[in-house]
């Protein structure tokens, strides 16, 4: 991969932290981490589904999309914040790795974009969906949505495979 700066420097830094060394020559600590990576992966894809569903009528009828997306906001931002700060220290003990690796460069461009989409249009949108059907907007917006974030998970996975 390509990059107008060389990072690779700063990726030996990161690698060569106490936390990236303690991680690497760990058994265990790697794996634990990871789980609980994949279950704030989890709680981020079940909020998101859960009220993309909800855009795209499949779902949770019972509710405007509006009141849902305001029920499960601290479940996102909660899942985010786990996901940050387990991503943060799995990252440091490959980060060599990680910056060789594609994978890697599109789940962090995919999650850039997922979170900026998330926090402007799609919450835009759901904060005045006050309508028990949805237009075609909050449908595409929904789709939008779930594509964006089944990369970021797919990139994430892949990553373990290149």
């Amino acid at each position: 991969m390509i990059l107008p700066v060389d990072l690779l420097p700063l990726f030996e830094w990161f690698e060569d932290t106490s936390v990236g060394v303690v991680i690497r020559e760990s058994l265990w600590l790697f794996p634990v981490i990871e789980c609980f990576h994949l279950l704030a992966l989890a709680m981020i894809g079940g909020n998101i589904l859960v009220v993309d569903l909800r855009l795209l009528g499949l779902g949770m009828r019972g509710q405007t999309a509006a009141a849902l997306a305001r029920s499960m906001h601290p479940w996102l931002v909660g899942g985010l914040a786990a996901m940050v700060a387990t991503g943060v220290p799995m990252f440091l003990s490959e980060a060599i790795k990680c910056y060789y690796s594609p994978p890697f460069w599109y789940k962090m461009g995919f999650f850039v974009l997922a979170l900026a989409f998330t926090f402007t249009v799609r919450k835009r949108f759901t904060a005045k969906a006050r309508a028990d059907r949805v237009p075609i907007q909050g449908k595409l917006i929904a789709l939008v949505s779930l594509g964006l974030w089944f990369t970021v998970g797919f990139s994430g996975r892949w990553i373990a495979f290149y």
